[in-house]
């Protein structure tokens, strides 16, 4: 795939970016069957976060990975580690993601070859970081204040992308932190391709519904970009 068709391919797979975790999910449900649901309703990349207080550890963990990759495979989405390399390649996951805090992104590079990269930015001197270090996307956030990560800094708003692309940074661009659907359109608007989302889906009532409207306004903010 060449240079141009892999950033479009990115830009669609970002525009509702599906987080989750075993910690995310309500006792008693399996995190599969809320994935499953998230992508009837429009999800269109699952990335899979297993950190924080509660999350599995060891052959617990990989067996959930291993499930919730078949199901990404099977459903036609991408399906992307955090942070975790050895996971990412032993699953022949799609890609990783890493955040500022983690193995720095051009050895990512190194180790997933021609796999999806994306590398989280605060602001434009890490964006332009990634961008060096060969990233596929960036996860600009938290756009709007969460609870969902317990390392998360302080909200920086929609002005974060709109600066980002105000200094030319064309990247493809998810916004990430305290997004809903009530509030998606506007960060498509300052110029993200897609949302990213943790509890919006997964502590969700109907995870299916949630995600189609996550969905809805996506779209409907970039028909009108």
């Amino acid at each position: 795939m060449n240079a141009t068709r892999k950033e479009d391919a990115v830009r669609q797979a970002l525009r509702v970016y599906f987080i989750m975790g075993s910690s995310n999910v309500p006792a008693g449900i399996p995190p599969e069957l809320i994935l499953a649901e998230a992508i009837r309703g429009g999800a269109t990349l699952f990335q899979y976060r297993e950190k924080g207080t509660g999350g599995l550890r060891g052959k617990a963990r990989t067996e959930l990975a291993w499930k919730l990759r078949l199901l990404c495979r099977e459903r036609g989405i991408p399906f992307i580690v955090n942070d975790d390399v050895d996971l990412a390649l032993e699953l022949d996951a799609d890609g990783v993601h890493v955040g500022q805090e983690d193995e720095a992104a051009s050895a990512v590079r190194t180790r997933i070859g021609s796999k999806l990269l994306g590398v989280s930015a605060y602001h434009e001197a890490e964006a332009e970081a990634a961008i060096r270090a060969g990233a596929d996307y960036l996860g600009v956030g938290p756009i709007f204040a969460t609870r969902t990560k317990e390392d998360a800094k302080s909200a920086s708003g929609v002005q974060a992308i709109r600066r980002m692309r105000e200094l030319g940074i064309r990247l493809p661009i998810v916004g990430i932190g305290g997004i809903t659907a009530e509030n998606a359109a506007g960060v498509v608007r300052a110029g993200a391709d897609g949302v990213s989302v943790i509890s919006a889906i997964s502590s969700a009532e109907y995870p299916r519904e949630a995600a189609r409207r996550l969905a809805t306004a996506v779209e409907s903010a970039l028909a009108n970009r």
